[in-house]
Parts: structure tokens; C-alpha cells; sequence
């Protein structure tokens, strides 16, 4: 009998708002069965630490200068990370093992350089579990960029729900992201433009909400159509449109500098839309991640693409927590050896298994 492992993956994204958590049962293989999902919020302050850092931290250098500054806040990020663990842990004290995802404060794939906080040490002492963390390190070291990692359980939902090729995934986190099968099943994926990153980051510079709840801000706003041409253009014309993998510092969004909070987010909304469309396959394709309860966005990328966009919470899988159950997945595969990258995800040399891993 081929042996499951229960696994917790955490997963703390872009938006900085919060852990995502799930436990999932797998055999890291071609099986899996969800046990639960739960999403714990930062307070206030957390959240804003972990926002001013991100902004601060523009090279390398700069995390050379705010070393310190780094450290003291991965230990209460860390530290967080352990409360939720072993409130889950009470409820399934049978899991095996931990994927921390960490987070992300930059990414650079050019330099190879992806720096996400959680210290995995003090996590594992913390919980008393064996513990899978820093993924992306294999994968850079292997002439990889880091990221997208999460291919590999979009394939394994695949043949789990029986879905027939062709078919996409989007998921619509900071960052945008895709994986996609083709006729002969081959995968291939990449990050493919700002999701929500830009439309959050103008809402919390100019309002006191977080995000744009359904896109209700943008639908009400006015496009500024030279501001998006001139946009549009210089981001068509930088050499980010050969990578992978991104970070939310590599879009900026001083070009909506002046507009109205409605203009704004309609001008990055579109901006957004447009960069997002022109990597999206005709496929039938299913939406996970936070950008896919924006439906002013999804609209708008509907009508630009014509693609037929399903939620994935139809395959009766919350939207929200596909990244986290990835997560535990990829611990599973990381604990047996087994690849979590590939040349055709991240652009790795050779299939690559994950970071450092710590057995108890």
C-alpha cells in the first residue's frame, strides 16, 4: 500500500493580509484528499510592517542595509506562523509535516535572489514538526527563477476531477500566474502580469480599504486612455515580457499619479487586464486566487480576451486556498525527493525538488 502523508502547507501572499492554511492528505503523487482549510488574519500592524518593508526593499543591498529590521520582523511573522500551526494542530495532531511558503518580500529571477520570511528552524521548534521551507532555493540554484512552483498540483486537480485537455489555470493572486495543459498534456507555466497587486496598492494608498471588493471602485471609475497607452507601451517595451516569474516591485504604478481613486483603479484595472490578456491561452480555463472574486476585473478580461473563465470553487475547491493546499502537496514531494519545478514552469535546467527541509 503506498503510504499518505498528512501535510499542513502555510501560505502567505503579496496582499500581505494574512495566512492562508490547509491540511491535505496525499501520497505526493496522484493522490490527495483535502482535510481542511482556514484562513487567519495580521492585525493591523503586522500587515503594515510587512507592507513598509516590502517597499523599502527595492535591491539587494537594501537587504543587506535593513538586516536587522528584516530579522526582527521574520521572527513575528515566525512566530504567528507557529500560534495558527498549533491551533490546527490540536485538531489533526496526526500531520507529518509543515510547508512553510514564507513571505515574500522580494524577487528577483534575473539575479536569482527570492527572499521570503519565515525562519524554518524556529518554526519547527516551535511545533514539533518536520518541516519543508525556503522552496524556491533548489530551483534558483538550478538556473531556475523561483517561481511559479504551484504547476504540479494545478495537474494533480486536473486528473483528479477527470478535466480534459485543453485547459488553463489562472490564478489571480499579487501576482498573475498560469499553468496550462495543452492537447498532448504537456504543462507549461509562468507568471504572467500584476494581478492584484497594483489595484490593492492604490485602494490602500488612497482610501482606508484594503482592496477593491468586487471591483465596485474601478467600475465606477473613467479610464484615462493616454495614461494606459503610454503604460501599456513601456511595459511592452522593458524585457520583463521574457520572464517567468515577477515581483510586485517589477510593476509601479506612479503612472496613475494624480488621477481620482475611481480613475485610478479603473486606469490600473485596465492596465492590468491588458497585460493579463495578451498571455491568456483560448482555453477553457479555470480562476483561483483572490483576483477572481474582482468582477469588474474579470469582466474586463473576459470582453478583452474572449476566453471562458469558470471558478474553480465549481470543482468544488475554495478559490482562496488552492495556494496553500499546493503547499502541503509540495512538502509531501519535497520530503520524497520528487520534483516540484520543471524546465517548462520555472525554466529550470533539470527538474528540481524543494528547499531545506527539517526532520524531528
Amino acid at each position: 500500500m503506498i503510504k499518505q502523508f498528512t501535510s499542513l502547507g502555510l501560505m502567505s501572499g503579496t496582499s500581505g493580509d494574512g495566512v492562508d492554511a490547509s491540511v491535505i492528505l496525499s501520497d505526493g503523487n496522484n493522490d490527495y484528499e483535502l482535510i481542511l482549510d482556514r484562513y487567519y488574519e495580521y492585525d493591523l500592524k503586522l500587515s503594515s510592517e510587512i507592507h513598509n518593508i516590502t517597499d523599502t526593499i527595492n535591491n539587494v543591498n537594501d537587504l543587506i542595509k535593513n538586516k536587522k529590521r528584516i530579522q526582527d520582523l521574520e521572527r513575528k511573522i515566525t512566530i504567528f506562523h507557529a500560534e495558527i500551526s498549533k491551533k490546527i494542530i490540536l485538531d489533526t495532531p496526526q500531520i507529518d509535516i509543515v510547508g512553510l511558503h514564507g513571505q515574500t518580500i522580494f524577487h528577483n529571477s534575473n539575479l536569482k535572489v527570492s527572499k521570503q520570511l519565515g525562519n524554518g528552524k524556529l518554526l519547527s521548534q516551535l511545533i514539533n514538526k518536520n518541516l519543508v521551507f525556503n522552496f524556491r532555493s533548489n530551483d534558483l540554484k538550478n538556473n531556475g527563477e523561483g517561481a511559479p512552483l504551484t504547476p504540479i498540483y494545478h495537474k494533480l486537480i486536473k486528473l483528479k476531477k477527470n478535466i480534459s485537455n485543453p485547459v488553463s489555470f489562472l490564478n489571480i493572486g499579487g501576482i498573475a500566474n498560469i499553468t496550462y495543459f495543452d492537447e498532448k498534456n504537456v504543462m507549461h507555466s509562468q507568471d504572467i502580469g500584476p494581478g492584484n497587486c497594483l489595484i490593492d496598492k492604490w485602494i490602500r494608498i488612497n482610501s482606508t480599504k484594503k482592496y477593491d471588493d468586487k471591483g465596485i471602485i474601478a467600475s465606477r471609475g473613467k479610464v484615462n486612455e493616454i495614461i494606459l497607452e503610454n503604460a501599456i507601451e513601456n511595459f511592452n517595451n522593458s524585457k520583463l515580457d521574457n520572464n517567468r516569474s515577477y515581483d510586485i516591485k517589477d510593476f509601479d504604478l506612479s503612472f496613475a499619479r494624480g488621477l481620482s481613486l475611481e480613475d485610478g483603479a479603473a486606469t490600473l484595472t485596465e492596465f492590468t487586464v491588458n497585460i493579463l490578456s495578451q498571455k491568456i491561452k483560448n482555453y477553457s480555463t479555470f480562476l483561483c486566487g483572490g483576483g477572481r472574486k474582482n468582477n469588474f476585473l474579470i469582466k474586463r478580461l473576459y470582453e478583452k480576451s474572449n476566453v471562458i473563465f469558470k471558478n474553480i470553487d465549481d470543482l468544488e475547491i475554495n478559490g482562496d486556498f488552492v495556494e496553500s493546499q499546493a503547499f502541503a502537496y509540495l512538502a509531501i514531494r519535497s520530503f520524497l525527493n520528487l520534483p516540484i519545478s520543471f524546465p517548462e514552469t520555472t525554466g529550470c535546467s533539470k527538474p528540481c525538488t524543494g528547499g531545506e527541509m527539517i526532520i524531528i
